[in-house]
């Protein structure tokens, strides 16, 4: 390593723990390195859930040169027992001198009790180095610990005048097989996929990550994992020969109180699992308890909202859209095709919507603009 500085080794374990992205749900993304005498001994990141912690892989690589080493973690160690032991404890075990965490954890279960275990055990301990980077390798976890819902991200592909389909909801493909990729890995970082029913209906979407889509060794890494469907369907509509019914893993249905006996029992029958939500006042699934669902008994971390207009701006309109991924295509749809939000009653430039733009990039023949509601 060029540069033996605190921000450096921080660097290092942040750079390990983004090799988690597609696979520790639902835990948190975490990276580790051991440091002694100014020299890397061990190292490690959390590959998924119910395997140990960072933490332990690091200090399994660096064995007795873990003693009197500085650790480099990018989240608080864990006080508790969990699937795995608590990391706080097997850092003082092994004689770690000094650790150095980028964040506390947001989680109740530790919340600063793994720092204050260091400090009681005489270990110093150090808060704060490149935490903005490491909260924004875990949106998802830190808002489904301090918010109860999961982190929302938008995806949406588009022509240049705004428009998402043609009027007859063909859609495939606005946009190149590079801002496809994309949409691949978005997928794949993600706990869930949420669509409405429509677009089932229009597309037939799979709502799957495809690893033949994806270079080799992110299609390895994902090893046959999928997020799960979440298809919001107020009236049971979802056709039973709907791809996503026999793709592997899960399609969660979300509909409203007092469904259809005889729908909810066909889709039901063809391999749906149905989940009753409150209505909203208009009628519709209540979009803020389907979130709560999600974070509290799917413990989902992040979602991938890949939807039409119609939910995308009653998402947008309810406060529930975190980050939008927004991808361009050089190319005309016309005025009669379909938008990109359905925002009813916006009749004055004081009601616009504005946006902070994040980021904009080329993706092949595209344009991605990472943006965020302000």
């Amino acid at each position: 390593m060029a540069k033996q500085t605190p921000e450096a080794w921080m660097a290092r374990a942040l750079e390990l723990a983004r090799r988690g992205l597609y696979t520790t749900d639902p835990n948190p993304r975490v990276g580790c390195v051991l440091v002694k005498h100014r020299r890397l001994v061990g190292e490690g990141f959390h590959r998924c859930a119910g395997e140990p912690h960072a933490e332990v892989h690091a200090l399994r690589a660096a064995g007795a040169a873990a003693r009197g080493a500085t650790a480099y973690v990018t989240l608080e160690p864990c006080s508790h027992q969990g699937r795995t032991g608590p990391c706080a404890v097997a850092l003082i075990e092994a004689g770690v001198k000094k650790v150095v965490v980028a964040m506390a954890d947001p989680n109740p279960a530790v919340a600063g009790r793994g720092i204050a275990m260091l400090r009681e055990a005489g270990v110093d301990v150090d808060v704060g180095i490149l935490e903005d980077q490491a909260r924004e390798l875990n949106p998802g976890f830190i808002m489904r610990m301090d918010h109860g819902r999961p982190f929302v991200r938008l995806k949406m592909a588009m022509s240049l005048d705004g428009r998402t389909a043609m009027r007859s909801g063909e859609s495939q493909w606005i946009t190149g097989p590079q801002a496809r990729r994309e949409v691949q890995r978005l997928r794949a970082r993600s706990s869930a996929v949420l669509t409405g029913v429509e677009s089932i209906i229009f597309d037939n979407s799979r709502l799957t990550v495809r690893p033949a889509q994806l270079e080799l060794d992110e299609a390895e890494l994902i090893a046959g994992r999928q997020p799960l469907r979440v298809v919001v369907d107020s009236h049971l509509r979802l056709p039973q020969a709907a791809a996503c019914l026999r793709e592997p893993g899960r399609t969660l249905v979300a509909t409203r109180a007092d469904p259809d006996p005889e729908r909810r029992e066909r889709l039901e029958t063809a391999g749906a699992e149905v989940v009753v939500m409150p209505s909203a006042a208009d009628g519709r699934v209540d979009l803020h308890a389907l979130l709560r669902h999600l974070a509290e008994v799917e413990q989902v971390n992040e979602v991938l909202l890949e939807t039409g207009a119609t939910l995308a701006g009653a998402m947008l309109d309810a406060g529930l859209v975190d980050e939008m991924q927004l991808f361009v295509a050089p190319t005309l749809l016309g005025g009669e095709a379909r938008p990109l939000f359905a925002l009813p009653g916006l009749e004055r430039m004081a009601q616009q919507r504005p946006l902070d733009i994040l980021d904009i990039r080329a993706v092949g023949r595209d344009w991605r603009i990472t943006a965020r509601p302000r």
